[in-house]
């Protein structure tokens, strides 16, 4: 699975501490989703966001990293722009502004995990691989 990251997600030691295998395959931007702070960073609709895409085959230990089974983060899946030789998606991890008390609203009504799938759905959020600075 082909995950963007952002955040403590983008620092090797601690991806080293959640998954025992990995590789991060290369830079990346969230075009769609901006990152806010707040108790730990998340994401909300508008602007871009630069990032990592990280590949791992372990996406319980992230979920669970995420807490994704008590409903502070959601993991969704957002088209990929890459070489044909990756996967047509990726996966992104979306926290809870309420629950991170962080600065930011998804419109809708319904629960947290429908409104992100709704704006995600009506909007072109998309990870774009970004090509690495020729040496």
């Amino acid at each position: 699975m082909d995950v963007f990251v952002y955040g403590t997600l983008t620092e090797p030691e601690r991806v080293a501490e959640v998954l025992d295998s990995f590789v991060f395959v290369g830079p990346a931007t969230l075009t769609g989703l901006e990152l806010v702070e707040g108790r730990y960073p998340t994401l909300a609709p508008g602007g871009e966001t630069a990032g990592r895409l990280l590949r791992t085959e372990a996406a319980d230990a992230l979920d669970a990293y995420e807490n994704v089974d008590d409903g502070l983060y959601v993991r969704e899946r957002v088209p990929l722009d890459a070489p044909a030789d990756h996967p047509d998606t990726a996966a992104v991890y979306v926290g809870d502004p309420d629950r991170l008390d962080a600065d930011a609203t998804w419109p809708g009504a319904g629960p947290f995990p429908d409104r992100v799938r709704s704006v995600l759905d009506e909007r072109d959020v998309r990870v774009r691989l970004t090509p690495a600075d020729p040496v």
